[in-house]
């Protein structure tokens, strides 16, 4: 009885943390708060920065009517840089770091929970 139990333990740790690991669009919502100054993610309408509608999959610096893009967005965007988990990952965690020239005014977030979550909830938004 022992081995079967030792081997359940595991096994229902990976299924939960593997949940954990995509991130909780709920909690993304409530965090996305920080980024709803400079971001629209309901409608199609560029704010400070561009809309995030349909960010996961799409080509950096490409919103066709933000006119502010930086020319490093620009340049990263036209050498293949695409948004997707792990390039937002990386971005959110520190936007200067990942495009070196970025006219994005924020520093970065610490939590990697918090970004998973970030990117759950921006997943919930598709493309207008």
């Amino acid at each position: 009885m022992k081995p079967i139990l030792s081997l359940a333990v595991p096994l229902v740790l990976l299924v939960t943390t593997g949940a954990y690991a995509d991130g909780d669009p709920a909690a993304g919502e409530r965090a996305f708060g920080k980024c709803s100054n400079c971001h629209n993610v309901d409608t199609p309408r560029t704010r400070l920065g561009p809309h995030l509608m349909g960010v996961v999959g799409r080509q950096a610096g490409s919103v066709a009517d933000y006119p502010h893009y930086s020319q490093a967005m620009k340049d990263a965007g036209a050498g293949g840089l695409v948004w997707n988990e792990e390039a937002l990952r990386e971005f959110l965690s520190s936007p200067k770091k990942k495009v070196p020239g970025t006219a994005m005014r924020f520093f970065g977030l610490w939590s990697a929970t918090e970004i998973d979550n970030i990117i759950a909830y921006l997943k919930t938004k598709p493309a207008p």
